[in-house]
């Protein structure tokens, strides 16, 4: 219980500490999500993947198994949130909330700063690389779900290559590759950027969760929450041996598949019209449930 509570306190309290500071300050502020959401999405996580990527050491080999390890954990995790929804008999359209809640974890507000102070600054370079492969089939999986029942959504998945994230990403990986070197006012500038980027996103979740309102939970809510909190973890740590990965590529793997459903899937939701109320409670609810489960995992790992 000590080593739990010390966990709880020391690694996941500042990350509640500033979403608790958004979400209570935010509004009285008159702070505004789309302002500092897109401050994040356009410049600040763009500055932070360059950062990290352009200077990680990942050998090719090993990136490749982390990828196809997540991608893994991943599928199988939006497989038994199909199976389950499609046993408790739930429709079409709520199959796809699902599948949406289950592709979209957390990765980035919560993820990062987790796993860094989890395990120190040099987790920030597999934390990021999962946070990349995750995001990516994350959203083509989302946007795709949130208009399968529609017919539609093909397009729109697609278009992820467009984001900034992953344009920042295919410059990052030359430049490491090739070791092309970049200016020094630009890395700074970048890199100034980049430490901003965590706490601004913490910030931005507490305004959004602000802006939730109250959960009305459901047994669709509390089956998606249980899903994505512990069918996530239970595959990682399945997985990690099959594919090889150990050290803190395997700590910082488990823990990114431990995160609460993405504000993202709950914004993917509201714009295509799929089930927003309940994509949104889910989200709240497994962002509260996750200060347990997060504990528990990271006491494991």
């Amino acid at each position: 219980m000590p080593e739990l509570l010390s966990i709880f306190l020391n690694i996941l309290t500042p990350v509640f500490a500033l979403v608790a500071i958004g979400y209570f300050f935010g509004p009285r502020l008159q702070f505004e999500t789309r302002t500092l959401s897109r401050f994040a999405y356009f410049l600040l996580t763009p500055a932070f993947l360059f950062n990290v990527l352009s200077g990680a050491e990942i050998p090719a080999a090993l990136a490749a198994r982390m990828a196809l390890f997540m991608l893994t954990v991943a599928i199988a995790g939006i497989l038994i949130a199909w199976l389950v929804a499609r046993g408790a008999g739930c429709t079409k359209e709520i199959l796809a909330a699902h599948i949406l809640v289950a592709a979209f974890g957390n990765v980035g507000n919560f993820g990062l700063p987790i796993i860094q102070f989890k395990f120190g600054d040099g987790a920030l370079v597999p934390a990021s690389f999962y946070f990349l492969v995750l995001s990516t089939f994350g959203f083509i999986v989302g946007v795709t779900a949130a208009n399968w029942y529609k017919g539609t959504g093909w397009g729109a998945a697609l278009s992820v290559i467009k984001t900034p994230a992953i344009i920042a990403a295919v410059l990052a990986f030359p430049v490491n590759w090739f070791d092309v070197p970049v200016p020094i006012f630009a890395q700074r500038g970048v890199a100034l950027l980049a430490g901003a980027m965590i706490p601004t996103m913490l910030i931005a979740l507490g305004v959004q969760l602000a802006g939730m309102g109250r959960p009305k939970l459901s047994r669709d809510v509390i089956l998606a929450s249980v899903i994505r909190l512990v069918a996530g973890p239970v595959l990682a740590m399945l997985l990690v041996v099959p594919f090889g990965l150990s050290g803190v590529e395997r700590g910082a793997g488990i823990l990114q598949a431990s995160m609460p459903a993405a504000v993202l899937a709950a914004l993917i939701a509201m714009e295509h019209n799929l089930v927003p109320d309940f994509v949104t409670t889910a989200v709240l609810f497994s962002t509260l449930a996750s200060a347990l489960t997060l504990t528990v995992v990271l006491a494991v790992v």
